[in-house]
């Protein structure tokens, strides 16, 4: 964890300034899956645009406008990003030193749904299979998060944390692999009924059918422990050292980070439909298509652009933000 707190230390002093990029394509777009896909608020036809801000440090303009097909979700890396196009490809772009902007050949089968840990990325085919790759040697070391387990299949659900993976069966149970240096891989005995997944920095949570969140892994900023009482959860966020819970009534429950203000939900944030969480910063979709963000904000990863609206998904990690707009025809 020193080790990942200098490195932020001196990215954050090193680039000071935002950017942000556009990616223009027909759009026709599905399911919510918290932070990674698209609201079913949006329409085919609808002309989308991706926008970033907050450390794009490594050009993550790059290469996004190549072949303009329709877009079908979004995922942010620590230094790069992904794009899943309706077709079932994926663009890639940003930093590759560990190989995460590096398209694997077996990709050539549909992509169903995307996810994007630090320095690594994870996939599910239509087959219900698995795809990992990057990050199998960062500045932790070697841990197999792009190792996916032999034999691993019917899985309707993916979510990547910092340096570990996770996928979520049909039959409602979760597999975890990759660092394991906080638990964060040792799914709890038992755990079954899940609905969604996610990953954090060193802890993974579940939303079980019931509404209900089970946490396990690093809990020593309070991330692993989930609100007694909380229930009626929607969706979903595992941040750096915080979680976040979306409400069926809308509003939005965090914890963790004892004492920072990514915890600190914005007094009557309300009509959320998605949410999404950076290392140290939490963004939140609202109804209307507006965009709320809030928590450390050293690079303006929280400075939401002016003007931005029509907003149909999110999706953040490290220190930079991610969004897919609806502009119309």
């Amino acid at each position: 964890m020193l080790a990942r707190l200098k490195a932020i230390t001196r990215t954050i002093s090193k680039f000071t300034s935002a950017r942000r990029f556009e990616f223009a394509s027909w759009v026709g777009l599905g399911v919510i899956a918290a932070a990674l896909q698209l609201s079913p608020a949006a329409r085919a036809g609808e002309l989308s645009r991706v926008v970033a801000w907050g450390d794009i440090s490594y050009d993550l303009t790059n290469d996004v406008t190549q072949g303009g097909k329709p877009v079908a979700g979004i995922a942010a890396g620590d230094f790069h990003s992904l794009a899943l196009q309706r077709n079932g490809s994926i663009v890639a772009w940003g930093d590759d030193q560990f190989g995460q902007s590096e398209l694997p050949s077996i990709l050539s089968q549909k992509v169903v749904k995307i996810a994007a840990g630090n320095v690594h990325n994870v996939a599910l085919l239509g087959n219900g299979t698995v795809v990992a790759w990057g990050g199998s040697s960062d500045l932790y070391g070697t841990y197999g998060q792009d190792a996916v387990p032999a034999g691993l299949q019917k899985v309707k659900a993916i979510a990547a944390g910092a340096v570990h993976s996770l996928a979520l069966k049909r039959d409602g149970t979760v597999v975890a692999w990759g660092y394991d240096g906080y638990g964060q891989c040792n799914v709890p005995p038992g755990l079954s009924g899940v609905t969604a997944i996610a990953g954090g920095m060193f802890h993974s949570l579940a939303l079980k059918k019931d509404g209900t969140v089970v946490a396990w892994g690093g809990n020593a900023h309070g991330e692993s422990s989930v609100p007694v009482g909380l229930n009626h959860v929607l969706a979903i966020a595992a941040g750096g050292y915080h979680s976040l819970a979306l409400k069926k009534d809308g509003t939005v429950v965090s914890w963790g980070t004892y004492g920072l203000v990514q915890c600190d939900v914005p007094a009557g944030l309300s009509n959320v439909v998605a949410i999404a969480t950076g290392d140290y910063h939490s963004v939140a979709l609202r109804r209307d298509g507006s965009i709320v963000a809030w928590g450390l904000n050293p690079v303006g990863q929280c400075n939401v652009p002016a003007g931005l609206k029509n907003v149909k998904a999110i999706s953040a990690r490290g220190s930079h933000t991610m969004v897919l707009t609806s502009v119309g025809k």
